[in-house]
């Protein structure tokens, strides 16, 4: 059975490498591609080998992008050698490149090669002819993978993330001047003071190509290669805590020959690289547990980098690479670089070690400021507080057990979190609400329980429904302050609703949830004066549920609706649908009072 072809916005297989090559140099004209190869070189090369510095040259297969084109520049890579996707670049280019840089410098030039066979190979094959042709070369040949758990030789080590940080070593020591066999040396130490740990969610796909391997929805791949070589084990989906500390304990077994070893009061570099498909939320995430987890066994992490690396094209997952620092190797981590793809960290003015900062005291960080006590409005009756104390725990239960149905619709249209958002306003409401022999929130007083939900909504629902909502019940709260009556009430319903409409442009009859809300209104404000008002707010209830429904065959003019095609708008608006939800809910504990 054939694989599906993965989706890939490129013109043809066969020109892809080459057409990103050259969207990259012009997008970076400090870069330059050689012409009839895969080379990008540094555009001031011949100033730079006048100098009579060391030129550094990397490379490899492409895909893995920024690697290796985006680290040429000044302070990294004065060239960089690209194959095919996934594949070792050919003698004859690494030639072209080594002659780029290499011929009239007096410096020499440096290959940083990945332990892969067919780099190995081709780079040494290209090695050794240009050495014959007079120029001075060395090569250091980076295996830094912690994944192997065998005891014997470590023969078979991949070249992984560690490869960026001997590019930068490499780059800021030739731009100081060092000679090559000093740069050889240190670069070569460094490569013995490193390890590199990855995991995989799921795999990627070359152009014209299905799936390079496959994974279970519930499954995580430990250990993995760049090219997704197979890792050390499958594990269940875990927290990204216990997926970390997986991690680390495999990269530092000392029952492994590729182990790292580290120690507490160790001074480390950490690199948290993203393998392509992993969102910045999950990978900042990642680097947090990271730095904790190493901190947590007393290592001093001075020195931490958080991006897209070496990417494996569209894999999901991250490689982890520790380096122990000296003072050198710090240094040069320092320096400064014009390469586009290093991402140095954001460091407070005078900052060198990087240190975990403490929180910044808010003005609004104390929560009991999120009930208010000051308003002078009406206050109600013991009884009046239980059946609004009764009221708020039904809504908040209602809206919770109602999460799941809520974004599904909301996900046709929408983000699919309308449940969520909603779960997570009502939850926090419940923090607060206390008992109902010792309520936590004002009961008795409905211009404070307004403004105190109010509060409470926004801080914990978040988002456009949050604010939305807010400004629903301090419009309100303004009505029930002289007004506690059933018309107060409605009016100050009506209230909420303008405010929405005025300051979220919405309209009844856009799609929203002011729909539902407009006809439960204008149904209880036609009933009230002829019928109870228990009656009126049923007949009102049943009027936003048919308005909620009516939605499915309306067109969106506000709201993340408007932007989708009316095509996808099938279902009802999650929002309508919400509100008729949570005064189903009113109606429904008001008939058992």
């Amino acid at each position: 059975m054939s694989q599906a072809k993965g989706k890939k916005l490129i013109n043809t297989v066969e020109r892809c490498v080459d057409d990103s090559l050259e969207g990259f140099v012009a997008v970076n004209p400090g870069a330059r591609l050689l012409q009839g190869h895969r080379v990008v070189v540094r555009s001031d090369i011949e100033e730079y080998k006048a100098s009579g510095k060391v030129a550094v040259i990397s490379g490899g297969g492409s895909g893995h992008e920024p690697a290796h084109p985006g680290y040429v520049g000044r302070g990294m890579l004065s060239a960089a050698v690209c194959g095919a996707v996934f594949a070792s670049p050919p003698p004859n280019s690494i030639l072209a490149g080594i002659r780029a840089v290499g011929k009239g410098n007096k410096g020499g030039v440096l290959l940083v090669v990945k332990n892969y066979t067919g780099d190995r190979i081709n780079f040494g094959l290209a090695a050794e002819r240009g050495k014959s042709e007079g120029i001075k070369v060395d090569m250091v040949v980076i295996g830094e993978d912690c994944a192997l758990t065998s005891h014997d030789k470590t023969a078979g080590r991949r070249g992984l993330g560690g490869t960026i940080f001997l590019h930068k070593l490499a780059g800021a020591l030739a731009e100081e001047g060092r000679p090559l066999e000093e740069i050889v040396s240190i670069c070569t130490e460094a490569t013995q003071n490193m390890g590199t740990i990855g995991i995989a969610l799921s795999p990627c796909s070359l152009p014209g190509q299905g799936p390079t391997f496959q994974l279970g929805e519930d499954e995580m791949e430990l250990g993995l290669g760049v090219h997704g070589e197979a890792g050390v084990k499958r594990m269940k989906m875990l927290t990204a805590k216990e997926t970390v500390e997986a991690m680390i304990a495999l990269m530092t077994n000392k029952n492994s020959s590729t182990h790292l070893d580290i120690n507490k009061g160790d001074k480390v570099a950490v690199l948290v690289n993203n393998l392509g498909g992993t969102s910045v939320l999950e990978l900042t995430l990642m680097a947090g547990e990271v730095i904790r987890c190493l901190e947590n066994k007393g290592v001093l992490v001075q020195r931490a980098f958080c991006g897209s690396f070496m990417t494996s094209l569209e894999m999901a997952g991250v490689i982890v690479t520790v380096m122990h620092l000296n003072d050198v190797r710090a240094k040069c981590l320092d320096a400064a670089t014009s390469a586009p793809g290093w991402s140095p960290p954001f460091l407070a003015p005078g900052m060198t070690n990087r240190e975990t900062p403490e929180r910044m005291p808010a003005d609004d960080a104390d929560l009991s400021d999120m009930i208010v006590t000051s308003g002078e409005g009406l206050t109600v009756d013991a009884d009046t507080g239980k059946l609004l104390y009764s009221i708020l725990k039904a809504i908040c239960e209602t809206l919770i057990s109602q999460e799941s149905s809520l974004n599904q619709l909301d996900s046709q249209t929408g983000d699919g979190d309308c449940g969520s958002t909603l779960k997570a306003g009502a939850e926090g409401i419940l923090k607060y609400l206390g008992t109902e022999t010792s309520p936590g929130l004002p009961v008795t007083h409905p211009q404070n329980l307004l403004l105190s939900l109010a509060c409470l909504v926004e801080r914990w629902m978040g988002g456009s429904s949050g604010a939305m909502y807010s400004l629903f019940v301090t419009a309100a709260a303004a009505v029930v302050a002289h007004d506690v009556s059933a018309t107060g009430w409605c009016s100050a319903f009506q209230k909420g609703m303008q405010a929405i409409s005025k300051y979220g442009g919405a309209e009844p009859g856009d799609r929203t949830m002011l729909d539902s809300m407009n006809a439960a209104y204008n149904t209880l404000v036609a009933n009230l004066s002829s019928s109870s008002p228990i009656d009126a707010f049923e007949t009102a209830v049943k009027a936003a549920e048919q308005a909620a429904a009516d939605t499915a065959n309306m067109t969106a003019r506000a709201g993340r609706a408007s932007y989708v095609s009316k095509d996808l708008q099938t279902q009802p608006d999650a929002g309508a649908v919400a509100v008729s939800v949570w005064l189903k809910a009113i109606y429904l504990t008001l008939k058992k009072s």
